[in-house]
C-alpha cells in the first residue's frame, strides 16, 4: 500500500492530537516537527562560497580604552 503525503499528514494531526489529549508535549512537537519536514519547511539552505572555520584565520582586535590627561579612561 503506497501512502500519499496527505495519508502521512492525515496520521501526524491524528498523532498530535493523541499527544496532546495525554499532555504528552514532546509528542506533540516531534508530530508538528514531522509535518514541517515532510512539508519542505526545514530544509537547510545550501551554502556555496563559505570556508569551513577551521580554515579561516583567527583574528584578534586589542581595544585600548582612551585616556584623558590625567590618564583616566573616557
Amino acid at each position: 500500500m503506497k501512502m500519499s503525503i496527505d495519508d502521512l499528514m492525515t496520521e501526524l494531526d491524528d498523532a498530535r492530537l493523541t499527544a496532546k489529549a495525554n499532555g504528552q508535549a514532546s509528542a506533540m512537537v516531534a508530530a508538528t516537527l514531522s509535518k514541517a519536514k515532510l512539508l519542505g519547511l526545514l530544509d537547510k539552505p545550501v551554502l556555496k562560497d563559505v570556508e569551513p572555520i577551521v580554515n579561516r584565520p583567527t583574528v584578534i582586535r586589542l581595544v585600548a580604552p582612551t585616556l584623558d590627561s590625567n590618564g583616566k579612561a573616557v
